[in-house]
């Protein structure tokens, strides 16, 4: 193996590092393996993460829903991380937040931005002038001198990935090779699946949910409960996004099919979304359909999710943390990125739109169907655990 990029010696000494990242729950979902795994071989240092709001803006009336992004629930609820700079969504909020990560005086900032990667390289140093700063960074042409300028003040690089260069590589192969590259931390396969701690109150939240939907029991102890589907056809981009006009036909679909005909279904939508859905489930005369929205808290969705018999899911993070909680999962996926595949292929499966142009929309509900027919998708057996402090884990298999 070769030499760590980070000296083992700044390791020895420092007590905190920094890491900022444009993160989504997706990232998180597999980078959470890597903090961990960083936490255990260097116990002394104390983690810190920058979450940078890409969707940073000037318009007040947009901060109360970047305030309330889901992922700073998890974080807060991760034992690897120390600190969070989690207010980063509005100009004035992010100087600020700049200030009180100057007057840290990291040793040690890892810039992980893999989207203009130049900025967060700036971003990095800004925080930490007189640190040992490491970035993400692409090939530059050798007339762009602003770049290059920039990118000499690291003192470390993590070269680029794309898909094309990793084809056969897991996005969770890809970020323990950077802890790898980074530290000289080896994180075995067996380690890089996803994995999840829902603390009781929310496992409460979703036993009690289902009953007031009227859905029996799915706790595996009987023969004869009703089976729960779930449908996420939300993303953050139009592009990987199905209309919710088509899960109306694909549970129309659903009560066609023998398996799934008496089948409970739970609709996901996002907050901003509601309203709206609410209005066209109005219209439709559909059984034993529910409308859910994780509005209070993140783990009301992992919890709603480890109690359901299938899963399906556009490309985000839905289809991850069905991985997580081991519940077979059906993703709709583009062609771009296929290192973001669900990773558990024995539990999963990934219908992809037939050309790289082609938007998720492209997946027809006869496509789903045509899935269901020919699979077979009994509930996985959850590893999970309960802890002492009221939490159950669900584990890598």
């Amino acid at each position: 193996m070769s030499t760590p990029l980070i000296p083992s010696n700044l390791l020895e000494k420092s007590d905190k590092i920094l890491f900022v990242a444009h993160l989504a729950l997706g990232d998180f979902t597999y980078l959470q393996n890597c903090f961990q795994a960083f936490a255990q071989a260097f116990p002394h240092i104390k983690i810190h993460l920058w979450v940078d709001e890409r969707r940073r803006t000037r318009r007040a009336s947009e901060w109360a829903h970047l305030k309330k992004y889901s992922l700073y629930d998890w974080l807060a609820e991760c034992p690897y991380i120390e600190k969070v700079y989690n207010q980063t969504y509005s100009p004035a909020l992010f100087r600020q937040s700049i200030q009180e990560a100057q007057s840290q005086a990291y040793p040690i900032v890892v810039s992980l931005g893999v989207l203009e990667r130049h900025k967060y390289a700036i971003l990095a140093r800004k925080i930490s002038p007189r640190g040992f700063v490491v970035g993400q960074k692409k090939r530059v042409r050798p007339y762009d001198f602003p770049k290059l300028f920039i990118y000499r003040k690291l003192d470390a690089f993590i070269p680029a990935y794309t898909s094309a260069a990793d084809a056969d590589q897991h996005i969770s192969d890809i970020y323990a090779g950077w802890f790898t590259t980074l530290f000289g931390i080896e994180i075995p396969p067996g380690s890089r699946f996803p994995f999840l701690h829902i603390p009781e109150k929310w496992v409460c939240y979703a036993q009690q949910q289902f009953a007031a939907w009227g859905f029996s029991s799915n706790d595996g102890k009987s023969d004869n409960v009703q089976k729960v589907v779930f449908l996420n056809a939300f993303s953050k981009s139009i592009e990987r996004s199905w209309p919710l006009e088509r899960v109306i036909d694909l549970i129309k679909a659903l009560r066609m099919q023998d398996a799934w005909r008496a089948a409970g279904v739970i609709v996901n939508v996002v907050p901003e979304e509601l309203e709206r859905a609410r209005r066209l489930f109005a219209q439709q005369t559909l059984a034993d359909v529910h409308l859910f929205s994780a509005e209070e808290n993140f783990f009301q969705l992992p919890a709603i999710l480890s109690r359901c018999n299938l899963i399906v899911s556009v490309e985000t993070a839905v289809m991850h943390l069905a991985n997580a909680v081991h519940v077979p999962v059906i993703a709709l996926m583009r062609q771009k990125n296929p290192e973001w595949a669900p990773i558990d292929q024995a539990s999963s499966v990934v219908i992809t739109v037939k050309s790289r142009d082609d938007w998720v929309d492209k997946i027809t509900v006869d496509d789903v169907v045509a899935v269901l027919t020919k699979a077979n998708f009994p509930k996985a057996e959850p590893v999970m655990s309960s802890n002492s402090d009221g939490k159950h884990t669900f584990n890598s298999l």
